[in-house]
């Protein structure tokens, strides 16, 4: 990995990748000369962290498949969504996690999160802030218009929510609340976090964001947690319809900003429909090789979802074949399938109103 002055020396002021999500990873690296766009910056929760959870001590299986077979504070067996967008876009590697770098090492860092979401944890206000950071640097090594130039270019990766709609369901099932009731804060939900989002998105814009692939939340009722509360371990259709109105939302606000501009020149985003595709990707998963989407590959107990996946867990032999690793994360193989459809699937049917790939070439 290359820091800022040798890739400076070297006359290349690219990015390999910058990871901004809930989960603190990231840095600057050289990347090939010509390499499209010049960074990557990641704002997420842990579908996307890259490292940042202590390398999740403790866990050993975590990380069984990736290379050397050892935990990196990934929640999954090997790589996940982020990397395998790494690699679509042209990066030669994945982000270091933020946490694990010295601030005396001068180079770029940024940050992304397990557990990070739109309202708590570390929300995106935070992330803002350390990506706020980062740009200062920048602008110190590079100059500010060399580093409005790099930002306009680079894409702005996005992946909260889930973690908030699942607490939140939890929460309002304890209190067997009315129909009305509980119709009102979902209103309410759904507003709080479309606005946390909506304020992140145009401050981030401010400080030189133009590109924004944006991951909705998937079929949050399918995950084996979510299985548990049903004898038969059937999904959950009210999570799914949780989840279903929250991408209703985020799409409304994503396509406001759009025709606004954010009353700026420049603005262009990419909105996946996670819900959809593992929609399709469920109702006939022999079509992608999986022979099990409703238990988890590494825990305990009934779906393997009841205990964690600690050193005393068992772990599915057939790993590739599982839709998900524990009980709420997808395996390997699911991140690469899900990475592959969003970065050059046609447009219309798992991204609008184009893929990460086109998004990535888009001159603004």
């Amino acid at each position: 990995m290359v820091g800022y002055r040798s890739a400076l020396a070297a006359g290349t002021v690219l990015m390999c990748l910058l990871v901004v999500s809930s989960s603190l990873q990231v840095m600057m690296v050289a990347a090939a000369a010509g390499a499209r766009p010049p960074a990557m910056f990641v704002f997420g929760d842990s579908t996307l962290d890259v490292g940042n959870n202590n390398y999740l001590p403790g866990r050993p299986f975590y990380g069984i498949d990736f290379p050397g077979a050892v935990a990196t504070g990934r929640f999954s067996n090997g790589y996940n969504i982020a990397d395998y967008l790494a690699r679509s876009m042209g990066f030669r590697c994945s982000p270091p996690p933020y946490l694990s770098l010295a601030p005396s090492t001068g180079r770029l860092v940024q940050v992304a999160v397990g557990g990070g979401n739109a309202g708590n944890n570390i929300p995106l206000s935070k992330q803002v802030e350390y990506f706020r950071s980062t740009k200062s640097q920048m602008v110190a090594k590079l100059g500010t218009r060399a580093a409005n130039l790099l930002l306009a270019k680079s894409v702005f990766l996005f992946s909260v929510g889930s973690k908030d709609l699942f607490v939140f369901a939890i929460a309002e099932k304890k209190q067997n609340k009315s129909a009305a009731d509980l119709n009102s804060d979902v209103a309410a939900l759904y507003a709080s976090l479309v606005s946390g989002y909506s304020a992140a998105v145009q401050e981030l814009h401010a400080l030189g964001a133009r590109k924004l692939a944006v991951i909705n939340v998937g079929l949050l009722g399918y995950v084996p947690a979510a299985r548990l509360d049903d004898a038969a371990g059937a999904c959950s259709g009210a999570l799914n319809q949780l989840a279903s109105g929250f991408d209703d939302a985020l799409a409304s606000m994503l396509a406001g900003l759009a025709s606004s501009r954010l009353r700026r020149p420049g603005f262009a985003y990419s909105l996946t429909d996670y819900y959809g595709l593992s929609a399709a990707t469920f109702d006939d998963p022999r079509a992608v090789g999986y022979t099990d989407i409703a238990g988890a590959c590494c825990g305990g107990g009934r779906l393997s979802a009841e205990a964690p996946c600690l050193p005393n867990a068992t772990v599915c032999a057939n790993r590739d074949q599982h839709a998900f690793w524990d009980a709420v994360h997808p395996s390997q193989r699911g991140a690469m399938l899900t990475a592959q459809n969003f970065y050059d699937s046609r447009p219309g049917r798992y991204t609008a109103p184009v893929n990460f790939k086109q998004l990535a070439h888009t001159s603004l």
